[in-house]
């Protein structure tokens, strides 16, 4: 498993409309993480950082890192050829099976960088169709989380309900490894990366016109 990824794809491949013919089962499920927190110190960037040591050996879980680096959104910009970091994020993106969001909630709503990345993929479409779970680290996080779930939702994603889940930070000073060492939060957060990891899969299937038993 990576945990970061930039330039590179998963595995250096790219799936033709993010998702193979058919994932057989020994076919690691590709999960997108991306943060909604830019800052090194952030608890939602921690938990996707565990989320990356609690997943099955049959999910590879990687960190997407060049949310910063995505400029503001403009459409003109597209219309000349688009910038790379965002032509970067798109191909990544196609190249999952399935994305997790962790995000925070600023005056309640989504962080502005989040949002930008969002709009960038709006007229393009690589998350239509596409497992996306969101969760966060606060109870209170209310308004980002709807306002989140309806975007992705008007953008045609796939919002899995039982990859959303709140898990409650009560100290905000764990980091990945103390968030994946207790025994609490780290059933919360495998489950809801499994739950996102069987919806890609049922995904697949149907895209095969097969349908997958026993998991």
């Amino acid at each position: 498993m990576c945990r970061r990824v930039s330039e590179r794809m998963f595995g250096n491949s790219l799936r033709v409309e993010g998702v193979s013919a058919f994932m057989e089962r020994n076919t690691p499920v590709r999960v997108l993480a991306i943060s909604g927190r830019l800052r090194q110190a952030s608890s939602n960037t921690a938990l996707l950082e565990a989320a990356v040591t609690l997943a099955p050996s049959d999910v590879e879980l990687c960190l997407f890192a060049g949310l910063g680096e995505l400029p503001p959104f403009n459409p003109d910009l597209d219309r000349r050829g688009a910038p790379e970091s965002v032509s970067r994020f798109r191909r990544t993106l196609n190249a999952c099976d399935a994305v997790l969001i962790s995000s925070p909630e600023y005056a309640h709503g989504v962080p502005g960088t989040l949002k930008n990345a969002l709009d960038w993929m709006v007229g393009t479409g690589e998350l239509m169709a596409k497992p996306v779970g969101v969760i966060n680290s606060s109870a209170r996080a209310t308004h980002a989380w709807e306002s989140l779930v309806e975007t992705l939702t008007v953008m045609s994603a796939d919002v899995i309900v039982d990859a959303s889940i709140v898990i409650p930070l009560q100290v905000t000073t764990l980091d990945a490894d103390g968030i994946a060492s207790d025994a609490d939060l780290a059933t919360l957060l495998r489950s809801a990366v499994v739950a996102l990891a069987n919806a890609a899969r049922h995904r697949a299937a149907h895209a095969s016109g097969q349908l997958i038993f026993g998991r």
